[in-house]
């Protein structure tokens, strides 16, 4: 069954958990996520982003097969658009049937960033769909894994607390994805969070937040800052790097011909265990 972003958020508030987000390239893609979700009997949300993966394949067709199959799940599913860049992204993911879009503005100015996003808010209301936003950085550039030792000029990128309250009152967003040491992509260090920060934008806005880079860190650290206020944590990339791994030892193994397929069944069997093994860490399970 599809809900919105905000329903599934209602969800991980009342039990304390955070939900897992999953990126998506590919159906057995897909597959991986609900099967694991399924198997746990835990709620999901599965995203797209079209800026990173558009490349691998179109948002046309990955969409329709996450909607698809989202509506055929036995758990609550959220599908959603991760990073839109444009009106135009979030308007082809709302018509597509996604329940949630999340509009990156981070880039731009404060009012802009604001302007747009309520206009993202807006248009998403009319299809009955949740909206995440950004402010701060999280972009490998601006961060000591890509060589920077700086501690004040890393902490200046990260989301301020009283203009993440400022921006959420003045934009209406259901959840707010903050910039506290996390970045997309493999980790060259090991990340310092900063977990209080957390804290302190959950108190003031009011809102769910979001970790994006969440491959990479630590269970201890994921636990920190769920009970912080993390209600949405971002994965994909260290899974992909998996199953290519795993991939790897089976194609070693064999003997003879080894068929495309198979190459598909060994990466979808790989993510549905990274999977697994990360929602059970979100959401508390033994």
């Amino acid at each position: 069954m599809i809900i919105s972003l905000g329903a599934i958020l209602e969800i991980a508030e009342a039990r304390n958990i955070a939900i897992a987000a999953f990126n998506v390239t590919t159906l057995e893609g897909v597959e991986a996520v609900l099967a694991a979700a399924e198997e746990l009997n835990q709620p999901v949300i599965l995203q797209f982003a079209n800026a990173a993966h558009s490349g691998f394949i179109s948002m046309d067709v990955i969409g329709s097969v996450m909607v698809d199959m989202a509506e055929k799940s036995t758990v609550p599913v959220c599908v959603h658009l991760d990073h839109g860049a444009n009106f135009a992204e979030v308007q082809q993911a709302l018509e597509l049937g996604f329940s949630s879009v999340m509009y990156d503005g981070s880039t731009l100015s404060f009012a802009e960033n604001v302007a747009n996003t309520r206009a993202v808010v807006e248009l998403a209301e009319a299809y009955g769909a949740s909206v995440e936003a950004e402010i701060g950085s999280m972009g490998r550039e601006e961060f000591a894994s890509a060589g920077a030792d700086d501690q004040d000029e890393i902490e200046s990128c990260y989301t301020d607390p009283d203009q993440a309250a400022e921006f959420v009152a003045e934009t209406g967003v259901d959840a707010l994805a903050c910039s506290f040491g996390t970045v997309h992509g493999i980790y060259v260090k090991a990340p310092k969070l900063d977990i209080e920060r957390i804290g302190e934008i959950r108190e003031k806005t009011g809102v769910p937040i979001v970790m994006h880079g969440g491959s990479g860190i630590s269970d201890e650290d994921f636990r920190k800052c769920i009970e912080q206020g993390v209600r949405k944590i971002n994965f994909y990339t260290y899974a992909a790097k998996d199953a290519g791994a795993y991939i790897k030892e089976k194609l070693n193994q064999q003997e003879g011909n080894v068929y495309f397929h198979d190459i598909a069944v060994w990466g979808r069997e790989s993510m549905k265990k990274t999977y697994m093994d990360t929602i059970k860490v979100f959401s508390d399970l033994k």
